[in-house]
This record gives structure tokens, C-alpha cells and sequence, in this order.
């Protein structure tokens, strides 16, 4: 151990002595050539963000070619994207009156409030505001979805909302109307971690398979199931024995998922929501879903309503942004940002293109109202005429909701602790989730045989034709290649290297860039063919990075370290480079059921095909190397 510590020591001191630089000294070649059998490269400019646009204007045309076809989907299929099939609520349920003290929390002029709880997914529980009518039994339910952003006390004018609202008191007035109303809360927007809380939120439950809107739905569809109970809460059962739902902005959309998949439910009324999404991947983060426009874009997921009624409202959408430029415009940052959240901002789509994709739907059961606030009274009214009960509602005081509070009301503190209560449950369900998943894959995997390697080869083909397809995704233009046309010029010289820049089709516009490091003085003409080693770069890294000075304190030039050992190398450009734009491009691939790796394997199926055919490379004896 010693004699290693002194000869280590004594190589250091000699190197530190020489002034000689640990990385390898390479040099520019002027008189640029070919490598021989391909044509010259003549691009200029920077190949790796060139190529990475490329894959841009490729995922646009893949988003296009979707909604040119606007294929129906499935209520399995939109229940699975998702995350629904990976969690249950609880068979019997039922509400629970809660709030600081039992009992009601307040009257208005003929209803009043409480706040309630239910059990839903895992050991996560809901809560919300339960308006009941006062003097009879309910006329219809309805579960009232506010925006992220908003506390179900804005719906009915409560303080510290009694002053101004976003939208109509909808629950409120819907009370007055004789209506029980339950409003749920939902996740805010608030920033959380240098990002919106839904999306701090999204995040993990997306690698779990699971979405927040589909959490959130299981909540909407557990207040279903407690509203179908024989005695639902003190009021009884309402007289129509009708259930609606109904929101606006992140409520309408929840509104529209949970009808389209809960035929339990008679109808909905979706307001500051409804749209065109073929721009889905500049909405929040959490606005995004794993194969969406793959037949769940707003129209298709609208007739899965039907023959039921749907009431679009459109003209009044929430306003919300995060990392938003100074003209209001989701920054594209391509080197670090201080916040690591998605930039996006909700889109406000016009009358006209709300219009266009309302008549995708084909249905008469939809009505179209443009309003300058959500929610009208005469939206909901007409919904409520659909489903059979607009002759039973009572007409109310639109002015004045005669609101008197039997206890203390929630301040702004209670109401921030209720909120970071509903987040806290979802992080232990995803921690939960996290654990499970062990279990979950040795289930998947048991299959597999490893009593031979043909018996392994057969059992794991279908997993791995599963992943591809389900996980990774995939494009099927790109799945047959084009002829690569490799367009080649010589790079970089070393003392035991020589280098070249390689440009690759790959097909639709997709091209592969890379740099090949071959062993100065090798024979070219298939004398002699040596081993391939890929080596890859990681986060934020170039070809570049793996050859010489350029993040050597990472990668120690280990592509040109290797060459200079014999092997053939080459080092590719992988896509994650340039911070937003590349993870612009991950919104866009899983828009259509894809990731980045949707483009990566085709890119790197033609790279190692190309390397197979040169005449100096043993084509049985490619690897990767990947730091």
C-alpha cells in the first residue's frame, strides 16, 4: 500500500513539474476532408443545436399528423393515461362533517354550509364545502369545481372571498336555487420548490404512472359515490336523484374528465377550459398527460360525454403563468434557470377556435355560450334543464346570499393549513406509491427465465416490446430508417488520434451528429476491423465533452483515452442539451405518447448501423459507454 502512495505521489509531482495538461492535446485540422466513402460535410453553424431543432420540427408534424386523424379514444384508455387503474377509492363511503367544531359553520338565505370529508385513493382523505338547501330534501347534487387557484369559500361569496370573486358565486346561487353543492378543494399554483405546487406535485406521481388531475378526479368520483348513498348527508336524498358536475379553468377540466368517465354522472358544465390543446406542451407542467392528443384532445374526450348534456362556456379563462418573459411569453432559456419549474402559461383560446373544436364533437347534446364571467346563472340553468330539473330549481336573490356565519369563520390561516393538508396526503401517496413499485415491477418480471439464455431471450421479448411501445414510446415513421447519406469532415488531430464530425439522415427530417474518433495510422480498407465503444455524455453535455479539454473534470477525454488504445469510438449527440429546449421536447414527444428516447433509438439504431457497415469495424463487437 505504500509503495502505490509513494509511486501515485511521485507521478503527480512529475506532471505538476512537466506543465503538461491532463487532458489530451488536440488540435483544429484546416485542410478539412472527408472521411473516405462519405461525402463531405459542409453545414455550418452549431450541429448539435441544429439537430435538436430538427427533432423540434419533427415532433410539431408528429402533433399535427394526431390531430389531422382526431381519433376517438376510449374511457379505459383516458382512465389509464391518467393513472386512474393504479389507485381505488374505497367501496363505502360516505360524508363526514368535519370543520373546527362540528356542526354548521354557516346560514345563507335559505342553505347552509359545513365543511365535509371523504375517504378516496390509499389513505388519502378529500374535503371540501357542503351547501345544503335549508326546509326539504335537495333538488339535484352538484359537485363544483373552482379553479386551482381559487377556495371553495369564493364560490359562495364567504369570507375573506365575500367582496370580490373570479367568477359567480355558482355555489351559492346553485344553493339558493335548492341545490346540495359540494365544492372540493384543489391543488394551488402557489410556488413551491422553485416551481408551481401542482407541478412539484405532478412531478413524482408522473414517474409513477399517476397524473394530479387523476388524483384529483378519484376525489371528484369518490364525492360521487357518497352522493349515490341512500341518506348522502343530513338532507337526504335529492328529489331528482340527479348528480352534475361542473367547473371552471382546472375545475373544468376536471369537470370534463370526470364526466366522460363516470357515466353516474347526468351531465357537466365545463367553463375557462375547453379548447384547442394541439399547444398543451406550453401549458403547465401539470396540464400534461402521457399520450393525450393520441385521442384524448377536448373534442374527443367531449363525446365520451355524450348522449349526456355538456355545457361549454367559453370567453373567461383563468390567467396564470410561471417563468414568463417580459411580453408574457413562456421563457426558452438555454443555459440554466434560476427557478427549475416548466415555463407555461394557461391558454385562452378564442371564441372562434373554442367554436371549431366544439363542433368536432358532433353531438347536439352540447351547448356553446360565450360569456364575459364564469359561471352564468343561465349556464347552469340550461345544464340543469338537460338533465330533467330546471323545473324544480327555485329562482333566488341573485344579489344578495343573506350569509350569516353561525361560528367563527375560516381565515386566511385556516384555510392555508387546510390547503398544505390535501398536499401533504398526496406526497405520502406518492412516497407510498414510490415503495410499492418494487413489488409491482417483481410481479411484472415474473415471467422472465433465466434457466437459458433461449428460455431468457423468449420470456423478456414481450417486456421489452412493452417497454418500447408504453414506456419509451414510439413514432411510426421511425421505424424504418432512411439511408443514413453520412456527410463526414475531418475534426480534431491528436498524437495518437484523428476525428471526424459525422451528419446522419435518420428519417423525417430527424438527423444523428456525432463525433468519430478513429486510432491514428489504422488501416481503412477492412485489413483489419477493430471494436466500437459509444461513448455518451450526460446531462447538458455535447461530443465534445467527451474528447478532450471541454468538462474533462468530468469525462477525462475518455472517447479520445480509448481511441488511443486501439478502439474506434464515436460519441454522439444526445438530445438533452439546451435546458428548455430540450425539455420543451419531452412536453411535445409525451403529447403524443413519446419521450426524448422515442427519437434517441431510432437516432442510435441508424448510428450503430452505420458503424456496422464501415470496413474497419467489427460490427459483432459495438458497445456503449455512457458517463
Amino acid at each position: 500500500m505504500r509503495k502505490v502512495g509513494i509511486a501515485g505521489l511521485f507521478i503527480c509531482v512529475t506532471s505538476l513539474a512537466s506543465g503538461a495538461p491532463d487532458w489530451p492535446s488536440l488540435e483544429k485540422i484546416v485542410e478539412r476532408n472527408p472521411l473516405p466513402g462519405t461525402e463531405f460535410l459542409r453545414a455550418s453553424g452549431d450541429l448539435s443545436i441544429t439537430m435538436i431543432e430538427g427533432v423540434d420540427r419533427f415532433l410539431d408534424a408528429e402533433i399535427a399528423a394526431e390531430l389531422k386523424e382526431r381519433r376517438g379514444g376510449t374511457r379505459e384508455e383516458l382512465a389509464r393515461i391518467l393513472g386512474l387503474s393504479r389507485d381505488q377509492n374505497p367501496e363505502d363511503n360516505s360524508f363526514r362533517y368535519a370543520g373546527r367544531r362540528w356542526g354548521v359553520t354557516g346560514n345563507g338565505r335559505n342553505y347552509t354550509v359545513n365543511e365535509v370529508r371523504w375517504k378516496t385513493f390509499g389513505n388519502t382523505e378529500a374535503v371540501g364545502l357542503l351547501f345544503e338547501p335549508s326546509g326539504g330534501a335537495p333538488l339535484v347534487d352538484v359537485i363544483a369545481l373552482p379553479d386551482a387557484d381559487q377556495d371553495p369559500e369564493e364560490l359562495g361569496a364567504m369570507e375573506p372571498h365575500s367582496e370580490r370573486q373570479q367568477t359567480h358565486p355558482f355555489a351559492a346561487q346553485m344553493a339558493m336555487a335548492g341545490c346540495r353543492v359540494l365544492v372540493p378543494v384543489l391543488i394551488k399554483r402557489e410556488e413551491h420548490h422553485a416551481m408551481p405546487m401542482r407541478e412539484w406535485l405532478h412531478r413524482p406521481a408522473w414517474e409513477l404512472g399517476r397524473t394530479l388531475a387523476g388524483y384529483e378526479v378519484l376525489k371528484v368520483l369518490g364525492a360521487v359515490d357518497c352522493f349515490r348513498k341512500d341518506d348522502p348527508s343530513r338532507s337526504g336524498k335529492s328529489t331528482s336523484r340527479k348528480i352534475a358536475v361542473m367547473g371552471w379553468g382546472e375545475g373544468g377540466r376536471l369537470a370534463l374528465y370526470a364526466a366522460a368517465l363516470d357515466e353516474r354522472l347526468d351531465g357537466a358544465l365545463v367553463s375557462g377550459y375547453f379548447g384547442p390543446r394541439a399547444r398543451v406542451w406550453d401549458e403547465p407542467a401539470d396540464r400534461s398527460v402521457f399520450g393525450l392528443l393520441r385521442g384524448h384532445a377536448d373534442a374527443e374526450i367531449a363525446r365520451l360525454v355524450a348522449p349526456r348534456p355538456l355545457v361549454i362556456e367559453t370567453g373567461h379563462f383563468p390567467e396564470y403563468g410561471f417563468r414568463l418573459d417580459e411580453e408574457g411569453i413562456p421563457e426558452r432559456i438555454r443555459k440554466g434557470a434560476g427557478k427549475r419549474g416548466k415555463p407555461g402559461r394557461l391558454l385562452q383560446p378564442t371564441d372562434k377556435e373554442v367554436r371549431i373544436e366544439t363542433g368536432l364533437i358532433n353531438t347536439d347534446a352540447v351547448v356553446l355560450r360565450s360569456v364575459n364571467r364564469a359561471i352564468q346563472p343561465e349556464s347552469w340553468r340550461t345544464l340543469m334543464k338537460k338533465i330533467g330539473a330546471g323545473n324544480l330549481l327555485k329562482r333566488g336573490d341573485k344579489r344578495d346570499f343573506g350569509w350569516v356565519a353561525v361560528k367563527p369563520l375560516q381565515t386566511g390561516k385556516d384555510i392555508a393549513r387546510r390547503h398544505a393538508e390535501q398536499m401533504q396526503e398526496i406526497v405520502r401517496h406518492n412516497q407510498q406509491a414510490l415503495i410499492e413499485s418494487e413489488r409491482v415491477r417483481e410481479e411484472l418480471f415474473k415471467v422472465v427465465r433465466t434457466d437459458s439464455v433461449e428460455s431468457y431471450k423468449a420470456s423478456i421479448a414481450p417486456l421489452r416490446k412493452r417497454f418500447s411501445r408504453e414506456v419509451l414510446g414510439e413514432h411510426a415513421i421511425l421505424q424504418k430508417l432512411a439511408e443514413p447519406n453520412a456527410r463526414t469532415r475531418s475534426y480534431q488531430r491528436g498524437p495518437g488520434t484523428i476525428s471526424y464530425e459525422v451528419l446522419l439522415d435518420v428519417q423525417a427530417g430527424v438527423q444523428a451528429y456525432g463525433l468519430l474518433t478513429l486510432p491514428k495510422g489504422m488501416k481503412l480498407d477492412g485489413s483489419e476491423k477493430r471494436p466500437v465503444v459509444v461513448c455518451q455524455h450526460g446531462l447538458e453535455g455535447r461530443p465534445q465533452s467527451t474528447v478532450g479539454e471541454k468538462d474533462y473534470h468530468y469525462y477525462k477525454a475518455f472517447a479520445t483515452r480509448l481511441a488511443e488504445r486501439g478502439f474506434v469510438t464515436f460519441a454522439p449527440q444526445n438530445l438533452y442539451l439546451g435546458w428548455d429546449l430540450f425539455r420543451i421536447l419531452q412536453f411535445k414527444a409525451n403529447a403524443v405518447g413519446c419521450t426524448l428516447f422515442s427519437v434517441m433509438v431510432p437516432q442510435h439504431r441508424q448510428i450503430t448501423n452505420w458503424l456496422a457497415g464501415l470496413p474497419f469495424v467489427d460490427a459483432e463487437r459495438i458497445g456503449y459507454y455512457g458517463l
